[in-house]
């Protein structure tokens, strides 16, 4: 055979069976080879003609068939006409039934909605990253949820965390040199979410930081009078936006960010 030619057969894209059939052509060395596919299968008569072209061009059929009367038709109409025919997904769908004694689903291109979860799992990430502690203002106006707190609070974990839910999450630090972007009270309150923690707790926490990064734990970071005026300040800050606080002085990461998914659901 001088270039090898499949056909794919699918009642979805097709891609899951091209992949498996150029992974499997890889392995025989073949630089030149010919793929076509006929994806969205719905009716025997396609599966027909798919059948009857491959029988002219001396090609293999590669199909992921969920229906099984589909299944079955290609196979039995394949072996009529001589035709190499290769189940790819049957198999395993047959398979995890018995193992599992549950039913298929049976409906076509449920993993590209899984696909379709995954990217915007990633494009969510990606977000949470681009617009972690006030980099860039303009993500405010862009974000699902807006997290506002003083240095220590856990933005950026809960921004990551929520992230893998699908929210894109902007954070932004409140110090009190620096000015809020305008941004902040132009969005939606309801979007903003402010992380209060009390002056104790937060001294303890920077503390301990400062003592991982090997520095004096009594510099201004960590010194009470400082944590107060950053706290009445972003308390300020919160009264102008009216938004929902949260206080994380005694709460992980996981519970916040819950208390949140909670807060938006009720919406």
């Amino acid at each position: 055979m001088s270039k090898p030619i499949v056909y794919i057969v699918s009642d979805s894209v097709g891609e899951t069976a091209e992949l498996v059939v150029k992974a499997s052509l890889s392995q025989f060395n073949y630089d030149n080879f010919e793929i076509q596919r006929i994806p969205y299968v719905e009716d025997k008569e396609t599966i027909h003609d798919a059948v009857i072209q491959a029988k002219e061009h001396d090609a293999l059929i590669g199909y992921t068939l969920v229906v099984p009367e589909f299944r079955q038709y290609l196979n039995e109409l394949a072996k009529k006409h001589d035709v190499t025919a290769v189940d790819i997904i049957g198999p395993m769908i047959t398979k995890m039934e018995d193992l599992y004694d549950k039913k298929p689903r049976l409906e076509p291109g449920l993993v590209h909605k899984l696909d379709e979860d995954y990217f915007k799992r990633v494009e969510a990430i990606e977000f949470a990253v681009k617009y972690d502690d006030g980099r860039d203002p303009r993500g405010i106006l862009k974000a699902d949820i807006i997290l506002i707190g003083v240095s220590r609070t856990s933005k950026t974990p809960l921004s990551q965390y929520l992230a893998h839910k699908r929210l894109k999450v902007a954070n932004v630090p409140i110090v009190p040199e620096v000015e809020p972007p305008e941004e902040l009270f132009r969005v939606d309150p309801t979007k903003c979410i402010a992380l209060s923690i009390s002056p104790q707790k937060l001294n303890d926490i920077r503390k301990e930081r400062l003592k991982a990064l090997g520095l004096d734990d009594q510099a201004t970071y960590a010194n009470m009078e400082r944590i107060k005026q950053e706290l009445d300040h972003f308390q300020n800050v919160v009264d102008r936006i009216n938004c929902q606080v949260i206080d994380v002085s005694n709460k992980a990461v996981e519970e916040t960010a819950n208390t949140i998914l909670h807060t938006i659901n009720k919406k």
